[in-house]
């Protein structure tokens, strides 16, 4: 298994931005180390062979053309509206003018 120090540890959680106490060191030094070792494992596999790929499935574009078509009308959208004025909606204020 792969050790990470403590200092490494608190480094990481640092570019994180992650609070860590002293117990959660301890315990992410075992698990962070249990996922470098697997890497490790990954990397005596033969690839050689392998083109690099950018998905593990193809994938395809699922977007359809983009088509002018006429916008709803005013009255319509406002239908619907808990309060308006007949021309806009009408929400209830969010910040102090003061």
């Amino acid at each position: 298994m792969s050790e990470l120090s403590r200092e490494q540890i608190e480094h990481v959680s640092r570019l994180a931005r992650i609070d860590v106490s002293g117990s959660e060191v301890v315990s992410l030094q075992a698990s962070l180390g249990h996922i470098l070792t697997y890497i490790e494992c990954l990397s005596e596999v033969n690839t050689t062979d392998v083109e690099p790929m950018v998905h593990a499935i193809d994938v395809a574009n699922v977007f359809r053309d983009d088509v002018v078509t006429p916008s709803l009308e005013r009255a319509a959208a406002l239908l619907n509206a808990p309060s308006t004025d007949g021309r806009y909606f009408l929400v209830p204020a969010i910040l102090d003018a003061d």
